[in-house]
């Protein structure tokens, strides 16, 4: 008489093996996606940020329309407000600026040293606009000024961090004064304009770059 053949049930042990070898497949191939998907996503991230670089505010640009299409809206006080965007872009080129002096638009990678710093002669208009996005007021004058009042503007400018003072002779009036976005003549450096400006203006709140360096620039 034939006896039927035997089956032994697995072990605890070797069903908890078998848990354990699919357990770690799963994890294996857990491991797999997510590498993937990450790897999708830093490559996604790095081409965005070639774009930005290629196509972003920093890159050299031809200068054209530095400062857009705009005009000064003037409020009751005589401050002028220019009114079109003005590009933040560097650039190595000279700059064809719609207002002079310049209150803004592309400029040079190299800022103008405006820690109180006084020029006797003129400067380039792409450096000292960059000193402007740092929050200087930039004091200009013609050959029309008062030497009196020269006088006394270079010692406010050199009392005064983030502002810089310079001759510009081809602008509409013998003492301005201009901070990003910003201008506004007076008539004398005893006008009370001129402390009402620097108050507003030096670091005030239509600086793009609050805090950036005054010093370590292009000094003239």
């Amino acid at each position: 008489m034939g006896s039927a053949e035997s089956t032994t049930p697995p072990s605890r042990r070797d069903r908890i093996e078998e848990m354990r070898r699919a357990e770690r497949s799963h994890e294996r191939r857990r491991r797999i996606a997510v590498v993937t998907a990450v790897t999708v996503v830093v490559a996604a991230l790095i081409g965005v940020g070639a774009w930005a670089v290629t196509k972003g505010g920093d890159d050299p640009a031809d200068g054209k329309a530095a400062a857009g299409s705009g005009h000064f809206t003037y409020d009751k006080d005589g401050v002028g407000t220019w009114s079109g965007k003005l590009a933040r872009n560097h650039v190595a080129k000279k700059v064809a600026y719609p207002m002079e002096p310049p209150v803004g638009g592309d400029h040079n990678q190299v800022w103008m040293n405006c820690n109180g710093d006084v020029y006797p002669k003129a400067i380039p208009n792409e450096n000292a606009v960059h000193a402007l996005e740092h929050g200087a007021v930039w004091v200009t004058y013609t050959g029309k000024a008062a030497d009196a009042d020269l006088k006394a503007l270079e010692k406010k400018v050199r009392a005064t961090p983030y502002s810089l003072m310079s001759p510009v002779e081809d602008q509409k009036d013998p003492i301005m004064l201009s901070a990003w976005g910003h201008q506004r003549t007076v008539k004398s450096a005893s006008d009370p304009a001129v402390d009402a400006f620097f108050s507003t203006f030096v670091q005030g709140e239509q600086t793009p770059e609050p805090g950036a360096a005054c010093t370590g620039g292009l000094s003239g």
